[in-house]
């Protein structure tokens, strides 16, 4: 800050840090004479402006949890990709929260009709196989003659295709023709897909049991609450729609 003498008119600038606070009069260097001399105050800060508390406002309120519920176990519970119990993805296969499990899973006459479909697509291929193989024996000689070896190879032939058929369509995408034309699709219990292991497992020795007592193994479906028959179980599958 700038300090001048009122008798002489000398100045001198002085850092304000450097004058202390109880100096009220100084002497000219220039003239000797004596001055008053008052420091400026120090600025005050203004105090931070307080805002008024507002009034009517709404408070805020936090998402809710969304609930779905596992169309394996039947378990209410938060979303997630999979299931925290049986360990199903949710992502593909949950029910909104008070959804009913019954409207996922395919029933007993939806899967007959895809069980008929599917018969006729095999039945077609057994035939055509079937009389390809039968003629290219006839044209050859030889295995048409003598005690039935013909007969018995077709026989072998035909249903090793039909289970070709099941597994092959069961283990590459979860569908028979049947199946993709009524919107249905096999799926492992941990909701992936159930793979060739798997529909092996189901389609032969699953089904076989199934059909051995009395056929009902495939009953079950009718009754069971996840619409599981005895194949199902044993594969640890289940049959849903998309």
């Amino acid at each position: 800050m700038e300090i001048r003498c009122p008798h002489c008119g000398f100045n001198k600038d002085i850092a304000e840090q450097a004058i202390p606070a109880d100096v009220h009069r100084v002497n000219c260097p220039s003239c000797g004479q004596s001055f008053p001399f008052d420091k400026p105050p120090a600025e005050v800060q203004p105090a931070p402006e307080v805002q008024p508390p507002q009034e009517n406002v709404p408070p805020v309120k936090l998402p809710e949890e969304v609930l779905v519920t596992c169309t394996a176990c039947n378990l209410r519970q938060k979303a997630a990709d999979r299931c925290r119990n049986c360990g199903l993805t949710l992502v593909a296969h949950a029910l909104p929260d008070g959804a009913t499990v019954q409207q996922q899973y395919a029933g007993f006459w939806l899967r007959v009709v895809a069980s008929l479909l599917d018969s006729v697509v095999v039945v077609i291929l057994q035939v055509v196989c079937g009389f390809v193989l039968s003629a290219s024996g006839s044209l050859v000689g030889g295995l048409g003659n003598g005690n039935g070896s013909m007969a018995v190879l077709i026989w072998l032939f035909t249903t090793v295709l039909g289970l070709a058929y099941y597994i092959i369509f069961t283990g590459s995408c979860g569908q028979t023709l049947g199946k993709m034309a009524l919107r249905i699709k096999v799926i492992h219990k941990d909701g992936g897909d159930l793979g060739y292991g798997g529909a092996a497992l189901r389609e032969t020795i699953g089904k076989f049991i199934s059909g051995i007592i009395l056929g009902i193994g495939y009953l079950m479906v009718a009754f069971d609450e996840r619409k599981q028959g005895l194949h199902d179980r044993i594969a640890s599958s289940y049959v849903v729609k998309l």
